[in-house]
């Protein structure tokens, strides 16, 4: 059984941020969520994989994970995190495991609650050229620009395959080398 996590801030209006692309991806793959309340997460069930999205605000995300992780006995290299990283060009990801949270504070979270960066990540670019012009705290929290809406959608192909790659056990080597 896999654990996917969609990290972002519950609410109408987070839901358009580019701190909400872990919830925007989950979106993708699973429509009749339910919000679990002993687990803080609004939870869809698969075959083999359970989507979660933590309703507990993106800086206590480990809460949610590790209350979710511990019901379904579920270890943590069989995880998977989807989140915005403000340091990788928008259109682009990243999958790794074992990293740091590298700045990310939901990420962050995840690592102190459950003990260890034993976990995959993967990591969904959301830089643009007002990146460097912007607090970092204030420019995850803005909306997706109409320009950066395409670059996303046409992306959103790729991270789905990647999702589902690691999902039915393909070697995280092979999907890092097709996807990094």
């Amino acid at each position: 059984m896999k654990l996917i996590i969609g990290l972002g801030n519950p609410g109408q209006e987070y839901q358009n941020n580019r701190h909400n692309i872990g919830f925007q991806v989950l979106d993708q793959l699973g429509s009749n969520f339910k919000l679990e309340k002993k687990f803080k997460a609004e939870i869809f069930k698969g075959d083999n994989y359970i989507l979660a999205k933590p309703q507990t605000f993106m800086n206590n995300s480990g809460q949610a994970v590790k209350a979710i992780k511990t019901f379904f006995k579920i270890k943590p290299e069989n995880i998977i995190i989807v989140h915005d990283d403000i340091d990788i060009a928008l259109g682009t990801i990243r999958i790794s495991k074992g990293a740091s949270s590298g700045g990310n504070n939901g990420v962050e979270s995840i690592i102190k609650e459950l003990g260890t960066k034993d976990f995959i990540r993967i990591r969904v670019g959301v830089a643009n050229s007002l990146r460097e012009k912007i607090p970092a705290d204030k420019f995850v929290l803005q909306n997706f620009t109409p320009a950066d809406k395409k670059i996303l959608k046409d992306l959103m192909p790729q991270i789905l395959e990647a999702l589902n790659s690691l999902i039915s056990d393909e070697p995280l080597n092979k999907v890092q080398n097709k996807f990094n």
